[in-house]
């Protein structure tokens, strides 16, 4: 199969422009360009065409696609602005000149304001009643003359200038328009609001006497660029809330003084207090509110970013957790009240049976759960038992180790698994679909032991965003956290590969090339025709044509496929080129495949030509090696204390080993096994400074802590890493 070739590549510039705002080759970012105009995904383009992209990794390709966007909408602003300006008559050459110079979408609608077509105004109904050369003088600042005599010429009864005093009114309203919609007077003022203001914020009056969780900011200020992204949005989130007022303030008078140094303002000129009092009009209603407005959007923007990023990196982290892998479980969904659903699965996570069991009623019923528990768990002969980490997960937990401890069942695992957004799977349309028949407990309970087998398998079935392993994810831009989030699903999915005949369709839908509708299409052929003998049996599938083929066929696995290549990451696009390699090296195709031995005597550079560079070959070399390499870590199961079970049980100074839940810009919380999260702050994360939690710890990784303190009538513990060996 050939390589792709784009029908309409980029325009050189805006290559260039992305490669220059991004400090990469220009030929790498011009062939990504148009690999992603030709609808390649960023997955197939790192991993399948490292020669035409210098090897771009999909970081740079994502950042590439973006900056990409944001340049071609400026592009097409720019062209709808000249288009507007000219039709006016007023797109003079410096004019085009200053508008083609425009690198940003502000610098854009700075120097189209005074051309944008606005309601009336005061200024507008001053230059309809002929204030405009008046406005001009007092702009020009000449040192003869008087405002006031200049003034009377102006005034007119029959255009509603009464006097002397009115026409300066207008004039300064004309004044006031000028400097507020002056492109170099705007820029100044916005850059002092983003670099040199402060964010204050105090308790709305009505409001202050209660107790919210805002109480910290009831009275708070601190400098706009100390201000950390978390705080803002808690600023922001109690302004919506109407708990609190936020603001920037600057210092106005010496704001002022700049500005009017900016326009010309001669101490010397009669007109020199009309100037003056002009330009304070224009910062106090119009400039102030208005930049004030930018700013806050701005850093709002920049805010959303940060916290879409920390959910991002944290979901990344919980996709790639160990898998246990094929291994039979039984999981179980506690209820302290309702009884703990038990649901078993076999290896390939296939439902076979569930019962209900309700150990916390009394002594009596304890005894007939651990029994029905056992039978369970001899019948079906389960590696782990998945609990839930709910309420109850860790009663429930001390119920299964007895179990396993009475049935002499040594190499039985019991592992706490989180449920988060288990309850949002059991409800869906999906898990009803799915299994139609039982009660979205036991499909909760089905989940918790699938998320054991495989994370990444079992999560996507759910909404990114409901997993929460996030800050502020509800107050963000939904649509920028759905895109982020759901790049690192695809991510994910593709770096890990997907098993064709066992894979689900919401798995599927996150494969490159593939989507919803074909991972429908897939299941369904797979269901009637039955399993898939080899990858080019994809083919058969209706509506999967070349291109999604080409896409997807690198990521899907087909472990017992008719081509020995077909359970490994070697696209079908080069299995000429291990064929000849086979051929080369006097043995079977099937006897190099997973031959690590053989792989180390093959010479890359022997099959470098104008399709295949090294990059590629080195790839199929190592793949060669280790066939359908899984990039996650080896399972190992966390250790509580059998001694810990609730808050009540903590003690200052006790050392705990947990599991890292959540990782904030603050911090990262972590489960030691008592319901309730414990904050590492981010000063005790490591012994050195720590300027980004994500620099020490991921979601899922193993911690030792200490126990600083446990406030237990407001259920927060607070721990540290520092010394917690």
């Amino acid at each position: 199969m050939t390589q792709p070739t784009s029908p309409s590549r980029p325009g050189p510039d805006l290559a260039a422009q992305v490669a220059r705002d991004l400090a990469l080759p220009e030929r790498g970012v011009a062939e990504t360009l148009a690999l992603l105009a030709d609808k390649a995904t960023v997955p197939f383009i790192a991993r399948y065409r490292k020669e035409r992209t210098g090897g771009l990794d999909e970081v740079q390709i994502r950042a590439i696609e973006e900056r990409h966007g944001y340049l071609r909408e400026l592009e097409d602003r720019r062209a709808a602005v000249l288009q507007s300006i000219a039709e006016q008559g007023k797109l003079d050459p410096e004019l085009r000149r200053r508008l083609e110079a425009c690198r940003t979408k502000a610098e854009l609608e700075d120097l189209y304001l005074p051309f944008k077509p606005k309601r009336r105004t005061k200024a507008t109904i001053a230059r309809e009643r002929g204030l405009g050369p008046l406005a001009e003088r007092i702009l020009q600042q000449p040192r003869t003359g008087s405002p006031e005599a200049e003034a009377r010429r102006f005034v007119d009864a029959a255009r509603e200038v009464p006097d002397v005093a009115a026409a300066l009114d207008g004039a300064r309203e004309i004044v006031a328009e000028v400097v507020s919609e002056r492109a170099d007077v705007r820029a100044m003022v916005r850059e002092v609001f983003a670099k040199q203001s402060v964010v204050r914020s105090a308790v709305v009056k009505d409001k202050a006497s209660e107790r919210t969780p805002f109480e910290d900011y009831y009275d708070f200020a601190e400098p706009i660029g100390r201000l950390p992204a978390h705080r803002y949005l808690a600023l922001a989130r109690g302004e919506a809330q109407g708990v609190l007022k936020v603001k920037l303030e600057v210092e106005a008078d010496r704001l002022l003084s700049r500005i009017e140094r900016r326009v010309g303002l001669d101490e010397r000129s009669p007109f020199a207090g009309e100037l003056r009092a002009g330009v304070g009009e224009a910062f106090k209603r119009r400039l102030a509110p208005s930049v004030e407005t930018e700013v806050r959007g701005d850093v709002e923007a920049w805010a959303h970013a940060e916290a879409v990023q920390v959910f991002a990196e944290n979901l990344g982290n919980l996709l790639m957790a160990a898998p246990l892998g094929a291994e039979p479980v039984v999981g179980i969904d506690p209820g302290l009240r309702t009884g703990c659903k038990c649901a078993a699965v076999d290896a390939t996570g296939r439902f076979v049976e569930h019962l209900t069991i309700y150990p916390f009623r009394g002594a009596g019923d304890e005894e007939r759960a651990r029994r029905e528990l056992a039978a369970l768990v001899r019948k079906h002969r389960p590696k782990a038992v998945a609990v839930g980490n709910g309420t109850g997960g860790r009663e429930t937990e001390q119920l299964v180790r007895r179990v396993k401890q009475e049935a002499g069942l040594d190499d039985l695992l019991v592992v706490s698994v989180s449920e988060a957004g288990a309850s949002v799977y059991s409800a869906s349309d999906l898990a009803r679909d799915e299994f139609p028949d039982l009660d979205l407990t036991v499909r909760g309970a089905i989940s918790i032991a699938r998320r054991l087998q495989d994370p990444l398998a079992e999560l996507v079935k759910v909404e990114p965003k409901a997993i929460g392993v996030g800050q502020y994810q509800h107050d963000v831009s939904q649509t920028l956290l759905a895109r982020k989030l759901g790049e690192v699903v695809e991510s994910a999915v593709n770096r890990v590969g997907v098993e064709l005949n066992t894979a689900s369709a919401p798995l599927l839908s996150y494969v490159s090339g593939v989507g919803p509708s074909l991972a429908k299409k897939i299941v369904a052929h797979r269901q009637d025709k039955g399993a898939f003998a080899s990858r080019a049996e994809l083919k058969k599938v209706g509506g999967l044509g070349p291109k999604a083929f080409e896409l997807a066929a690198g990521f899907l696995r087909v472990r017992d496929g008719r081509h020995p290549l077909d359970r490994s990451a070697v696209h079908p696009e080069r299995y000429g080129v291990v064929e000849r390699i086979a051929k080369d090296l006097r043995v079977p195709l099937e006897r190099l495949v997973g031959d690590a031995e053989l792989a180390a005597r093959i010479e890359p550079g022997r099959y470098v030509t104008d399709e295949v560079g090294e990059p590629t070959l080195r790839d199929i070399v190592d793949e060669l090696a280790k066939p359908g390499r899984d990039p996650r870590k080896r399972f190992e199961p966390p250790a509580f204390r059998d001694d810990v079970n609730d808050i009540a049980d903590l003690r200052e100074g006790m050392t705990l080993e947990g599991v890292v839940t959540n990782v904030t810009a603050f911090g990262a919380f972590v489960d030691v096994g008592v319901h309730q999260d414990g904050l590492v702050h981010i000063s005790q994360l490591a012994d050195r400074f720590v300027k980004n939690p994500h620099d020490v710890v991921k979601v899922g990784d193993r911690l030792t802590v200490r126990v600083l303190e446990v406030d237990r009538a407001r259920k927060r513990i607070a721990l540290t890493a520092k010394g917690a060996k």
